[in-house]
């Protein structure tokens, strides 16, 4: 029996699988949020109640935000703020008294599909997180890739590849590329940079390019059901992030040239993009045949959770 743990900003959520990924039971408790005991206390309670009901003892695996530093053993980068610069997994297995496996949450959504979801079989898979903020996972063979440095996959912190400069004056150039603005040297990024495709192909990205666009601020999803209802800048939107996306994910495939390509978060709900991102892959991966495949998530929001439960495979 596995149990996984997926740690997020309001909820941890918890499940149990057998050897062959059937799913035993699932719970959920909040996150008590700003408070670093009470979140692990929360997690030790969560643990022990799946292991009760179950009736049996588990491994354990946790998906976090966030990645541990592979200098210190401490959290960074945690969206969950508390949790940064603490001994998160030695001071769980202190408290569960074992051992426990931990990856971020991209990496966990990775696996979970590439062990038995939409990516099941592929040799190499990357997982891409786009919701509120842009990351990605690697696995290959059925293992996650970490890297020496931990940040194996950390594709949103990456500059947008092959940016559209046009001159202010130029019209009809900018007509032509159906772009609003430059794309150089983009929006500022939380990480301290500029033009990271996090701000391009998050889900605040594309509201803020809407914004850029219209001076109307709407939501994704907004956005979307405008562009389905045939409003010309909702559509010209959607259009300009296709194209990023194709060029973002065709350096992936220059670099990494995976299997499958698995999309997930709040955006991977679009489903015009498996049809219209692979139509421009081509111009920007180099090679003259294009076998990856862009699919969406078996398990939608379930993989993180899944996949915490598979890292112990």
């Amino acid at each position: 029996m596995r149990i996984g743990i997926d740690l997020g900003g309001t909820k941890i959520e918890g499940i149990a699988l057998d050897n062959k990924g059937n799913e035993l039971m699932r719970h959920r408790v909040p996150t008590p949020v700003g408070d670093y005991s009470g979140t692990l206390n929360a997690i030790v309670a969560l643990v022990n109640y799946i292991e009760s009901s179950i009736n049996e003892m588990a491994s354990i695996g946790v998906g976090t935000p966030g990645s541990l530093s592979p200098a210190s053993g401490l959290l960074r980068n945690s969206n969950s703020v508390c949790m940064n610069g603490q001994p998160v997994k030695q001071d769980l297995e202190k408290l569960l008294g074992r051992e426990i496996r931990m990856s971020n949450d991209a990496n966990c959504f990775a696996l979970s599909e590439a062990m038995d979801g939409a990516a099941k079989n592929a040799a190499v898979v990357f997982g891409v997180i786009i919701g509120t903020g842009t990351g990605g996972g690697i696995v290959v063979n059925g293992r996650v890739l970490n890297g020496p440095n931990s940040v194996a996959g950390e594709w949103g912190h990456n500059p947008l590849p092959w940016p559209v400069v046009v001159p202010e004056n130029d019209s009809t150039s900018r007509n032509n590329l159906k772009c609003e603005s430059n794309e150089w040297p983009g929006p500022q990024c939380y990480c301290g940079k500029r033009g990271c495709i996090e701000t391009f192909l998050s889900g605040p990205g594309l509201a803020h390019d809407y914004l850029s666009a219209t001076g109307d601020q709407l939501s994704p999803v907004e956005i979307v059901a405008l562009a389905e209802a045939g409003k010309d800048q909702a559509e010209l939107c959607l259009q300009r992030y296709e194209n990023r996306m194709a060029r973002a994910l065709a350096h992936i495939i220059n670099i990494l040239d995976p299997d499958v390509i698995v999309l997930g978060g709040g955006m991977s709900n679009v489903q015009r993009l498996y049809k219209n991102v692979p139509k421009i892959l081509p111009a920007f991966v180099f090679s003259d045949v294009l076998n990856t495949q862009l699919v969406a998530p078996m398990y939608g929001d379930s993989s993180g959770v899944r996949g915490a439960a598979w890292l112990w495979d």
